[in-house]
Order: C-alpha cells, then structure tokens, then sequence
C-alpha cells in the first residue's frame, strides 16, 4: 500500500500518564485505511523549522466511522515535544499508513489461543490490533508490563479474555516483570512490542515452549519507506529496514540462532 500525505486537522490530544500523550487527527483517506501495527509519520512544525526530520508514530487505534486516527506517543525529545503542544484545530502534517503490519487474518486462522504482550510505551500499537483481532472473533489475553505509572489498560477489557499489568516498583498489579505473568506454553502464538530486551525475553519462552512468536520492532527513522537505510536491522535472512519491511517480524528471524522456536 502506498502511503498518502496530507495536512489534516488535530481533533484533541491529552496527556494520559507523565509525558504520555494521546492525539486524535482527522483522517478522511478511504484508500489508505490502516491496520495493526503500521505507523505514520507526523510533523507539526513548519517545512524549515527544525527539527529536520518528522517523527514515526505508531498507529494507536484507526475509526472509519469518526474519520479519525490515535496516536499514543511518549514525549522525549524535541520533536516529540513539538506534537504534544499541538492543540485542538491545529493543523499537522500526517504521511502514512506505512510498514507491514500485523497480519491478523493470518493470525486468527492459523492459532487460537493469542497472547498479545507489551511494555511501557510498547503497548501503543496494541490497542488497535486487540480490536482488529475481536472484530475477526478472537478474544487475546494481554499481559503489559509499566516501570510506575500505568495508563490506557481500561479499553482493552471489552476485547480482551484476560488482562494483567505488572510494574517495576509494584505500586499496579504485579511487582515485577511481564514476562512473569504468563507461561508461553498456553498459547498457540505471542505477539510483543515493547523494550528490545523484554522482547528478547519474551521470545526465548516462546522458543522454549515452541510457541510461535512474532515481535515488532522500534527504529530511528529518517525517510519511512526504505530508501535511507536508516532504520536497518540485523535479521536471520540479512540486512532489513524496519520501516519497508518490518516493523513486524517473526522472533526467530530477528534474535537468529538465540530463538528457535
């Protein structure tokens, strides 16, 4: 799918957690509805102004009745910075959907019991795969994992079969990580975005268990769609960029001879 860029319209934004903010924009492109797991690029500053490049935001939940897109993002850096001063009616520079997603018709018709499992900011791109998959009749248990503060868990409850949080210091749910809230062996496939080493964690278990795994990943980006190699990974079959080919892979692909499942 090629992506479409536009400027559009800020419908709301609000901070939901300590530098965690939500936006809602405008989104009228019928060719170029989203799913799971894509992302945009966003710019709410001017074409000279700095900084240079625009930012990659992960899709947070897409509603083609409202015309709108979600955005959750974490503010920290400049740019991040920039989008969360952006106020109702202020226009925003919006270029997407890009990357693959996740495929969910392929992940309900060839697994039954789906974990889906996040970490901190991780869980942003989650919330609309969580509705793609009960659309399609799956019911996903969640398990996310926060360092203190947890936010944004509330929606997932009427698409979800279970939902467990975790944090760091303890003060929600479990006190520790969420890699200890679900045993890999009793699902069919686990589905993770979050830190690269909760990732990794949860991508041995899998392979241990020998369930299937697929994690998405998170990249500095310049251009967004392969040109700049920026984003390049290393993966089991070479060199890849995160923004054209990914950011959704198999576990196995990424973490290479570490994770067989």
């Amino acid at each position: 799918m090629r992506a479409a860029s536009c400027e559009t319209v800020v419908l709301g934004q609000q901070e939901v957690a300590e530098n965690i903010m939500k936006m809602r924009v405008s989104w009228v492109d019928e060719e170029h509805a989203p799913h799971a797991g894509q992302f945009f690029m966003l710019r709410g500053w001017a074409d000279d102004e700095a900084p240079f490049l625009s930012r990659p935001i992960s899709l947070h939940s897409f509603d083609a009745q409202q015309e709108s897109l979600e955005f959750l993002y974490q503010v920290k850096g400049e740019g991040t910075e920039k989008l969360s001063q952006l106020e109702e009616g202020d226009v925003i520079r919006v270029t997407g959907p890009m990357g693959n997603g996740f495929d969910v018709q392929a992940l309900t018709a060839e697994y039954k019991k789906i974990a889906v499992v996040g970490g901190g900011i991780g869980t942003a791109p989650l919330y609309q795969l969580c509705r793609e998959l009960a659309a399609a009749g799956a019911k996903p248990d969640l398990f996310c994992g926060f360092r203190e503060e947890v936010y944004e868990m509330e929606p997932y409850r009427a698409l979800c079969g279970l939902v467990k949080v975790s944090t760091d210091t303890g003060a929600v749910g479990f006190h520790g990580f969420v890699t200890d809230l679900f045993d890999a062996a009793d699902y069919d496939v686990v589905v993770v975005c979050g830190p690269d080493i909760m990732m990794k964690n949860v991508a041995e278990k899998c392979a241990a268990a020998h369930t299937k795994c697929f994690v998405s990943l998170e990249k500095k980006m310049a251009c967004g769609i392969g040109a700049c190699l920026g984003c390049t990974c290393h993966t089991a079959g070479g060199a890849k960029s995160v923004c054209k080919n990914g950011p959704v892979f198999d576990a196995a692909e990424i973490y290479g001879g570490e994770v067989q499942a």
